[in-house]
């Protein structure tokens, strides 16, 4: 008999990371024109946004080891959510550097804490043959809400012009408490705690010692690729640089340089959402190994093209650019799902939540340096061959997952 797939305890989290991430993602486009606002340039834009990641990313492999260690996930789940909600809002009450830091600091370390128990509550609640498709359902709800995000935005940037933008991280108070409402029906079966007490500040990426060869030569090819996936700020920028060189009008209708930016980044999280679920029922059918591989060959051609569109100037651009956020809404879809997807069917089901915290993490981290690097090649040697060189280390990173790792068996 063919075992469910879509559980309650599935559905609750998914709903929970729709409603959460409508509220980050309202705010995500008009942050940066908040700061700007009360006197942060680029620069400070660029230290709190990478304070922000750092404790995210060293919390994330900490926190879900320690849910390992107790057995239970739902703690750390309800009170990462909560630490998010809370702050996400909350960032707008004081207008200073200190303050700004802070709270956008404990919006993502509510991001670290929740990460790895939520993936592992997934895992632990799908049969091995589906967890493609859970993964892949979780990011598709994941991802419904970051396109009903910045719709909202744009709607209450385009309906009330000359208003307080303030008001708009109030709006975000909503889809935060709703999603914590629906919350408080989420359940657990505990597991048999994997060790007592909390896990010290060694244990924070200590499964890389823990787990296997095969863990370890994966999440390596993984990190590599991390690397090369820098914020998606700059796929943004170079969008406001081609709406400044050709204009943008859409259904005869002219938007401005932030209007129209936020319509190409509410488009890649609509071809985004779109492709997630498929993305996981493909990698059920063939493999996550095979699967996560295409997804990067999008990224990699996706780079590719933004090369070549920030080093030519013609009217074609427009088309070209919207063609290339298609392509890179379906990495995206790919992306995350099936990459915890791969973890997850190498790892015993004791060291879930570790495992997925070290590759959640590590991954952080990695974006970190990546958007640090690719901040200072873009600067220094310009915005195309930033893009070039992504493109070629994203060739390198598939050619070593295609041949040193292999593909994932089931470790329950």
């Amino acid at each position: 008999m063919q075992k469910k797939w879509l559980t309650k305890t599935v559905f609750i989290i998914s709903l929970v990371s729709l409603l959460n991430d409508a509220a980050s993602e309202l705010l995500y486009p008009v942050l940066p024109i908040y700061l700007a606002g009360i006197g942060f340039g680029a620069m400070w834009i660029g230290v709190i946004e990478g304070i922000a990641e750092a404790a995210a990313g060293l919390s994330k492999g900490w926190f879900g080891k320690w849910s390992d260690m107790r057995g239970e996930r739902l703690p750390f789940i309800r009170f990462g959510y909560i630490l998010s909600s809370l702050a996400k809002p909350l960032i707008v009450l004081f207008p200073n550097i200190f303050w700004a830091v802070f709270m956008r600091s404990t919006d993502r370390l509510g991001k670290g804490v929740r990460t790895g128990a939520r993936d592992a509550m997934l895992s632990l609640n799908s049969p091995s043959e589906h967890r493609g498709k859970v993964f892949g359902f979780h990011r598709a709800m994941d991802t419904i809400g970051a396109f009903i995000g910045p719709s909202l935005a744009l709607w209450w940037m385009m309906t009330h012009r000359g208003t307080n933008i303030k008001e708009i991280f109030y709006l975000a108070l909503i889809p935060a408490a709703l999603s914590l409402l629906v919350l408080l029906f989420l359940k657990e079966k505990k597991t048999p705690p994997n060790g007592h007490g909390t896990p010290g500040l060694k244990n924070m990426f200590s499964y890389w010692s823990e787990g296997s060869k095969e863990f370890r030569k994966t999440i390596s090819g993984l990190l590599l690729f991390g690397l090369c996936n820098s914020s998606d700020l700059f796929l943004l920028m170079a969008l406001r640089t081609i709406h400044e060189a050709t204009g943008a009008t859409y259904f005869g209708h002219h938007f401005t340089a932030d209007e129209s930016v936020i319509i190409y980044y509410i488009f890649y999280n609509f071809v985004y959402a779109l492709f997630a679920f498929p993305a996981g029922i493909i990698s059920d059918k063939f493999n996550p190994k095979t699967t996560f591989i295409i997804g990067l060959l999008f990224y990699a051609v996706t780079y590719a093209g933004f090369a070549w569109l920030t080093s030519h100037t013609g009217n074609d651009q427009q088309i070209l650019a919207v063609v290339l956020m298609i392509l890179y809404g379906i990495f995206g879809a790919v992306n995350d799902g099936i990459s915890k997807t791969w973890i997850s069917l190498i790892v015993p089901k004791e060291d879930k939540g570790a495992a997925l915290g070290f590759f959640a993490g590590g991954s952080s981290i990695s974006l970190l340096l990546a958007s640090l690097i690719g901040g200072l090649i873009w600067s220094f040697a310009g915005a195309w061959v930033m893009f070039a060189a992504t493109a070629a280390l994203t060739i390198a990173a598939i050619f070593y997952l295609s041949v040193f790792t292999n593909r994932p068996g089931d470790s329950k």
